[in-house]
This record gives C-alpha cells, sequence and structure tokens, in this order.
C-alpha cells in the first residue's frame, strides 16, 4: 500500500521536497497544493491542486477531499505555517511537518530578539523596537536619532512582521547616509512596528535543523547569496543561490564555530520545548541567521521553515529514506539523519525584470526572449545522465498546456553536486546553461573561489 504524502509547496524549495520524496524506497503517492503548475511538480504528483496564494482554508479543503488517503504533510513555505496550516490540519487528524503557530518564530521578529535576550543574550546584536501604537511619527524621529548616535549610523533596519513595509535594509549596503536610514524607517514604520538594530561585522552562515519535538537534528552548514548581482551588489533578494561544503561547516568557519552554533541553538529549543517534548516544535523550527563576528556569533534572525535556497543544498545528499525520517520525526524517534560527504551549490535562473536587472544592465536582456518559454530539454538529459552530480527544481514557473512560462520570481534552481565545492559549482554552472528562452539570467560568481577566499581572509582579519 502507497505512502500518502500532502506537500505544500511553492517554488524550487517545495520541488526539492518533492523530490526527495519521490526518491524513497517505498510507494509514495505524493498530492500537492501548489501556488501553480509547477513543472517539477505536475510530473511527480499523484494530484495536483492549484491552490491562489497558497490560503490555509484552500489548503484544509484540499486536504479534507483526500485525507483518508493521507499519512503526512509537509510545509516548505513561510506563509501558510505563520497563519497556522498545520493547527487547521490537526482538526482533520493529519500529522504535519512544520511548527505550529505558537512556534512560528518568523512571525514576528521582536518576539524573537526577546525570547533570544533571555536563554542566549550574548547572540543578540543591540537593538531597539519603535512601535506606531506607542509613539507619533513626531516624536519616533528624535529617539531613532538619538539611537542612530549611539550606535554610529551602523545599522539595519528591519519590520517586526514579514511582508510588512520596504523590509530589510542594512548601513553600507542600502544606506549611505543617515537620511537614508530615516526615510527606510519611517517607510516601515507606516506599516507596523520596525526594529532598529546594531549591524554587525562578520561572515553569514545558515544554520538548518529537522526536530520531532524531542530531538534537534541540525543540518550541514549552508551560505546563502541575497543580493542581486556579482560581487554582492544591487538590492536584497530571495537569494540567488548558495552553497554547502562536504564538511559539515563551511570553509570560513571551524569546527569549533559549529559546536558553538548547535550549542546556541540548542539554548534556544531548550527554552522553547521546555521539559520533555514538545510536538509543537516538529518540522524545520529553526533556520538561523548567524554572522560570525569578531565576539562570536551573533543571530541576525530566525526562520521556522526550511531556507530557499539553503534546504535546497541539503535534500539532494540526504543519504537516507526521506520517507522514514518524516515518520521518524512524527513519531519522536529522530535521532540524527546520515548525509552523503559532499558537496553542492545552488544557482538560481531569473526572469529580466528580478532585482531590477533590465534597468541595470538593460544591454545584457536577451529583449527576444522575453516572454517566450523555457526549454528545460538539454538541462534534464544532463541530469538522466548524471543525477548524482545534477538536480533541476522549477520554482517560479508554471505549465501553460504543454510548455514552460517563467512568473515574476526566482525561476529555476540547478543543484551542483560534487566532492568539492569548486566541482559542485561547475557541475551546477552546466545545468544553468543548458536552459534557454525566457530572457532569464543568473549570478555567475555564486561559490566561485574568490569569493570563498574573501570570505576566509575576512574571517582570518576579524579573529586577529
Amino acid at each position: 500500500m502507497a505512502t500518502g504524502v500532502l506537500v505544500v509547496s511553492y517554488g524550487s524549495r517545495g520541488a526539492s521536497y518533492v523530490d526527495a520524496l519521490s526518491r524513497s524506497d517505498s510507494k509514495v503517492d505524493i498530492y500537492i497544493a501548489d501556488k501553480q503548475r509547477n513543472p517539477f511538480n505536475v510530473e511527480h504528483v499523484k494530484v495536483h491542486k492549484v491552490v491562489p496564494d497558497l490560503k490555509v482554508d484552500g489548503i484544509y479543503d484540499f486536504a479534507k477531499e483526500h485525507k483518508e488517503k493521507i499519512d503526512f504533510c509537509i510545509v516548505g513555505p513561510e506563509g501558510p505555517i505563520i497563519d497556522g496550516v498545520r493547527d487547521k490540519l490537526n482538526e482533520l487528524g493529519i500529522e504535519t511537518i512544520c511548527p505550529t503557530r505558537e512556534f512560528a518564530l518568523e512571525g514576528d521578529k521582536g518576539a524573537q530578539r526577546s525570547i533570544l535576550a533571555e536563554c542566549c543574550p550574548d547572540t543578540n546584536p543591540k537593538f531597539k523596537i519603535f512601535d506606531p501604537k506607542e509613539q507619533s511619527k513626531e516624536n519616533v524621529k528624535k529617539e531613532l536619532y538619538g539611537w542612530l548616535d549611539e550606535l554610529e549610523n551602523r545599522v539595519a533596519v528591519k519590520p517586526v512582521k514579514p511582508g510588512f513595509g520596504k523590509g530589510v535594509g542594512v548601513w553600507g549596503d542600502h544606506f549611505k547616509s543617515r537620511e537614508e536610514v530615516v526615510e527606510h524607517f519611517m517607510s516601515n514604520f507606516e506599516h507596523g512596528p520596525v526594529i532598529v538594530e546594531e549591524k554587525i561585522d562578520g561572515e553569514e552562515s545558515s544554520f538548518q535543523a529537522f526536530c520531532d519535538g524531542k530531538h534537534l537534528v541540525p543540518l550541514p552548514e549552508t551560505r546563502d547569496y541575497k543580493r542581486a548581482f556579482e560581487n554582492d551588489e544591487g538590492p536584497n533578494t530571495g537569494g540567488m543561490g548558495s552553497y554547502k561544503d562536504a564538511e559539515e561547516y563551511l570553509p570560513f568557519m571551524s569546527e569549533k564555530d559549529r559546536k558553538k552554533e548547535i550549542e546556541i541553538v540548542e539554548k534556544l529549543f531548550k527554552k522553547l520545548r521546555g521539559n520533555g517534548s514538545n510536538p509543537g516544535l516538529r518540522g524545520i523550527p529553526f533556520y538561523v541567521a548567524f554572522m560570525h563576528s569578531a565576539d562570536g556569533p551573533k543571530i541576525l534572525e530566525i526562520n521556522s521553515r526550511g531556507g530557499d535556497p539553503e534546504i535546497i543544498n541539503v535534500m539532494p545528499v540526504i543519504d537516507e529514506d526521506f520517507v522514514e525520517i518524516c515518520f521518524r520525526m512524527i513519531d519522536g524517534n529522530l535521532k540524527n539523519i546520515r548525509f552523503k560527504k559532499k558537496a553542492t551549490v545552488v544557482t538560481y535562473k531569473v526572469p529580466p525584470t528580478y532585482g531590477g536587472f533590465n534597468k541595470r544592465f538593460p544591454e545584457r536582456v536577451k529583449n527576444d526572449e522575453i516572454d517566450t518559454p523555457v526549454d528545460l530539454a538539454k538541462t534534464y538529459k544532463i541530469v538522466e545522465k548524471n543525477p548524482d552530480k545534477l538536480r533541476v527544481y522549477t520554482g517560479s514557473m508554471e505549465l501553460r498546456g504543454e510548455l514552460t512560462y517563467t512568473l515574476k520570481s526566482r525561476a529555476v534552481a540547478c543543484v551542483g553536486i560534487g566532492n568539492t565545492i569548486k566541482e559542485a559549482r561547475e557541475n551546477s554552472l552546466d545545468g544553468i546553461k543548458a536552459i534557454s528562452g525566457g530572457a532569464l539570467w543568473n549570478r555567475n560568481d555564486i561559490a566561485s573561489e574568490q569569493h570563498l577566499q574573501k570570505s576566509i581572509n575576512h574571517m582570518k582579519k576579524l579573529r586577529a
């Protein structure tokens, strides 16, 4: 009898879950609630349902229709998690692999800082929360100027709630003057509470872990590339690519750094878990952005789901049956996970408007390809020939009849796998170069030797 799995999916992250499930040794019927007709998902599915904007009620209705055939559900994107999709599916008796609404820490950056102040104060940068319910626009500027004086303008400005205002802005990256800081702050403050915190100088890593409520199983470290263009220039994006090494930690990190991260997240886990077990934390409750500074690791933010693209680095190199891992999470028996000792590099190919590429580099846009179908056939042939070297996951793309078109966000992820980061990067770029149509473009410096060495040298300087 087949195992029935409901996957709540959006983008390449969801497709990587579907791929891992479909490679199970047992027969698996996959039911997918998707934001659009993702080509990869449609090919691997038992039943596919488009749920516009992945609203919880729509996911619930789809799950209810097939609940007798669904053994468990796994959720990829943050929106449904924050909106309480697990709590809702519990009404149907469907075990769901993601945190409950209560433990969706991504929903409130202010609450994150408060929790860390209690259990891991050394990891918190200096911060202040400004709330429009408590402060008028006129009075808040005076307090803001005082805080900028104290931090010498070197700040990060973030809305407390995800998806509100104009997002994160950082001194030196997005702001060159105090006036720009204030302008960005006020554009966020109009929508709700804003955090202004100390900017930390260092190198960033992404820590992720699967959890069954009792045990926390760390996944290998990854590093993502948020900025749109080469040399880390341009606006922040959802992530243009990422890498992991064959080791559990990154080239600029030490084994001691890795152990320190685990120690910090274990403290956070114990704070939220309490005594014994807390099934509300099941899934990936902690995807933690660490900044490795001269004073040790600091936490930039915590998310309550797998990273996109960071989890995509990990899924292809799990050296166990992913369906069995999911059942161990549900049963409270997840004590470890085996991984292949391989490096992986994810490179995203994206549409011409993404990150403002068409405005920044109009001469590089393939105008004759805009709005044309995307051809993945050559890339899929590489995968068929060398599945242990390349995986391809479609993201913000949809099937229209038999043709594949891009939407507005990151279109397709090519995951190169190799014994070294260099080899994995070459395999990833081989897949990227074989994709044609749609006027797609990509960063060419993801996991480059120059970038890796720059991070290593920076950490050496900070430690000195």
